[in-house]
């Protein structure tokens, strides 16, 4: 047997033997990180309960429930005062109805138009959306002296007021394509956009 390959096979063989070594120690040095991974996670949970005494974060959460609790008392202040439901009122109703909150909407329609039914379903959808404002409506065959008063003259007409204050109106279905099949979101897009655009008003000229 040749002595130089005798000696190839021994250093091939060492060599695998290495190799195998090593791999072996790689093996083990990954179970043994995996292995740490929950202490260090442990650790993590120990830094955020540390955290939860930093003085900052206890008054960001106190600013939190706080805001959180003055909206919902707001929200049943509104909600005493007539807002979260589409409803009827009467003449006799009308003034104290639209002085009593700072927005509200109300639909003057009369009981035998179509049209005035399809705004009927839409605003009824709406209503509870956007509750902080006022939603209701009046039959205007019953509140003659208002429908004098406020000029109107095509029903439907859905009239915003600020304040107590008549400060813009949708009359008809010209501003919404003049169709009958127009889309809530379309009608809720156009009454913010007039009721962003009285914020505006007031900005520049008050």
């Amino acid at each position: 047997m040749d002595p130089n390959a005798v000696k190839s096979t021994l250093s091939n063989l060492a060599f695998g033997n290495v190799m195998a070594a090593a791999a072996r120690d790689y093996q083990k040095e990954l179970l043994a990180q995996e292995k740490a991974q929950p202490s260090s996670s442990v650790n993590e949970e120990v830094d955020l309960d540390e955290l939860m005494d930093d003085p900052e974060l206890e008054k960001l959460h106190a600013d939190r429930i706080a805001a959180l609790k003055k909206e919902a008392e707001k929200r049943e202040t509104w909600k005493k005062k007539g807002h979260g439901e589409y409803r009827e009122i009467s003449e006799g109703d009308f003034l104290g109805e639209v002085t009593g909150s700072e927005k509200v909407i109300c639909h003057f329609y009369h009981k035998e138009f179509y049209r005035c039914k399809i705004m009927d379903k839409h605003l009824k959808s709406l209503t509870p959306k956007h509750i902080d404002t006022k939603f209701i409506k009046l039959d205007a065959e019953n509140a003659p002296f208002f429908v004098t008063k406020l000029a109107i003259k095509t029903l439907p007409c859905v009239i915003l007021f600020r304040q107590g204050v008549a400060v813009d109106r949708l009359v008809g279905f010209q501003d919404l394509g003049g169709k009958d099949d127009f889309s809530t979101r379309i009608l809720e897009a156009l009454l913010i956009k007039k009721g962003n655009a009285i914020y505006i008003y007031i900005y520049i000229y008050v």
